[in-house]
């Protein structure tokens, strides 16, 4: 059985499996597309790349309805240090999940490579800012970053779209956790990342948190102060942002049941 609440602004609902959860998070998502797609030539939509958002994005996958190539995709943030075409990359990942199934009508990928990062960053912060984004889809990462924006360097109202981030212990500790490195050693110091602002600008957001070891930081960002100590907290002050979760990443919070 789902359970649906209203954290401040934040809509969140906890689903019974990490399937179901990734089944409804998708089903969101695409019904956003389709509404835009009534009255726009185009949308614009981020998406993130990680283990949690695996059956999220394998439901897109296998959409036949929308018209893919109306949809213009990037993504949210690359490790610098490695090549493009890694494994552990996110472009590859989101490669491997999403962008090969469906024929969208163009995919913008950070370059990790870029002989100067800022002009990456610069580069872009252009192509973002050309149109509105319509829609997110981001997790939330075990210290409660969105994106690389890590509580060391998180900035609510940061004057930067993208930008160069040292990452974190815990973040890069995550990465191991879900199996892209062999070690912590192997984990990239330094990644570009879209910054708060530029993911809370997006129309809608859809957010797709599974599993354990995301407990304390939902408990966090739906139970805590709105603060950079937990970054996704902003999420409950957008005005069309949906939290998925499944039972095992809601049971710290308080009124799960």
């Amino acid at each position: 059985m789902t359970k649906r609440f209203q954290c401040d602004q934040l809509d969140v609902s906890i689903h019974p499996t990490r399937q179901s959860m990734g089944l409804a998070a998708g089903e969101a998502f695409l019904k956003a597309i389709k509404t835009k797609l009534k009255y726009q030539n185009q949308v614009r939509v981020i998406f993130a790349a990680a283990p949690s958002q695996a059956e999220f994005l394998d439901h897109l996958s296998k959409d036949r309805e929308i018209d893919w190539r109306r949809v213009i995709a990037f993504h949210m943030d690359e490790y610098l240090g490695l090549p493009q075409a890694s494994e552990a990359s996110f472009g590859h990942f989101l490669d491997v999940h999403l962008f090969n199934h469906l024929p969208f009508g163009q995919v913008y990928y950070i370059d990790p490579t870029h002989q100067d990062p800022t002009q990456e960053t610069s580069y872009y912060t252009q192509l973002l800012r050309e149109e509105p984004i319509d829609v997110v889809a981001m997790g939330i990462g075990e210290n409660g970053h969105i994106a690389f924006n890590d509580p060391p360097v998180a900035d609510f109202e940061d004057s930067h779209w993208v930008k160069i981030v040292e990452l974190d212990e815990i973040c890069r500790q995550q990465q191991v956790n879900d199996g892209a490195f062999p070690t912590l050693e192997a984990v990239p110091s330094a990644a570009i990342t879209l910054t708060i602002p530029a993911l809370m600008s997006a129309d809608q957001i859809v957010c797709v948190v599974p599993g354990p070891t995301k407990q304390a930081a939902v408990k966090h960002t739906l139970e805590g102060p709105i603060s950079t100590t937990c970054p996704a907290s902003i999420l409950r002050k957008h005005e069309a942002a949906k939290l998925f979760l499944d039972e095992e990443a809601a049971m710290l919070l308080e009124n799960r049941f």
